[in-house]
């Protein structure tokens, strides 16, 4: 059956942003937080992003308002029992995802495809937290998702074909650009991007250059927007670290072993423009400056 309505759970920096791009699409949205509080942030970014869009004419004012009245806050899981599809974008960790998706196989009806926004882990295994493993399939946004049009739409051995084709037209409507890819940790984006990205930290720790002149190589010798250390800063030293292990654990290849220096950044609290700091020093965020970490 047809995608109408949507549900979204978590309201943070991903899911706020998935539920705004399918309430601009012409779906009718329900985004689920743990509290009304962490519910209003998360409304007023989508509010703060879009006003945004407005006033730099990529978004019309009447379309803006018809979005925002087809999105509502809620933080009761019961509420997403009329939704079509449920996309999760909570923590990563397995165990609060057992319980969501316990919670919601327990609530919404059959037809309900359930989705999770995961970057690194098993959709397989949190497939088997539900009765429902032929609807079960990733659907990977990437920052800022109104912006990002990459979506990786990641089906397991056990997802139905028409499920799994569903997805694909959601993906489509929502503006995006998909990418068909299977359960493996990763998928393709970190599969190729996190190599990379540990590779210029041993590439610093080695001595082959400098932070800036590692960034300037690869900015302006590979023509990337950003070099892999700047990079590295707006992902979040602690969200790379954290995959890295998670692939390292499936590969056991070096080539996804997190380097020692960026084990004890992310032990110090280093974790990037974040944290005020990581690679680069962001006490001015307009003019980062490189840290000594030596």
């Amino acid at each position: 059956m047809a995608i109408e309505k949507v549900g979204v759970v978590g309201c943070g920096l991903m899911g706020s942003g998935i539920a705004q791009v399918a309430a601009q699409a012409g779906f009718h949205v329900t985004v689920r937080e743990v509290s009304q509080a962490l519910v209003d942030k998360g409304l007023q970014s989508i509010e703060t992003n879009m006003q945004r869009m407005v006033e730099k004419s990529t978004l019309a004012a009447a379309d803006r308002d018809q979005a925002r009245g087809r999105l509502q806050g809620t933080t009761n899981v019961e509420d997403l029992k009329s939704c079509d599809i449920v996309i999760e974008a909570i923590i990563e960790q397995l165990p609060a995802k057992r319980e969501l998706w316990g919670a919601l196989d327990g609530i919404c009806p059959p037809h309900t495809i359930f989705a999770s926004n995961t970057s690194s882990l098993s959709i397989t295994e949190m497939a088997t937290f539900t009765k429902r493993p032929d609807r079960f399939i990733g659907l990977h946004f990437f920052n800022p998702v109104p912006l990002m049009k990459l979506v990786e739409v990641i089906r397991t051995i056990g997802t139905d074909a028409r499920v799994y084709n569903e997805a694909l037209e959601f993906a489509a409507k929502l503006g995006k650009t998909a990418v068909k890819t299977t359960d493996r940790t990763g998928f393709i984006v970190n599969r190729l991007l996190v190599p990379y990205l540990l590779d210029s930290v041993r590439a610093l720790e080695e001595g082959v250059g400098s932070i800036e002149d590692i960034d300037n190589s690869m900015k302006l010798g590979c023509g990337h927007p950003m070099g892999p250390l700047t990079l590295l800063d707006f992902v979040g030293l602690d969200t790379t670290y954290y995959i890295a292990n998670i692939m390292f654990d499936e590969f056991k290849e070096r080539r996804f072993a997190a380097p020692p220096l960026l084990k004890r950044m992310v032990l110090a609290g280093w974790n990037g423009r974040k944290a005020g700091r990581g690679f680069y020093d962001y006490t001015n965020p307009k003019s980062p400056v490189p840290n000594k970490l030596s």
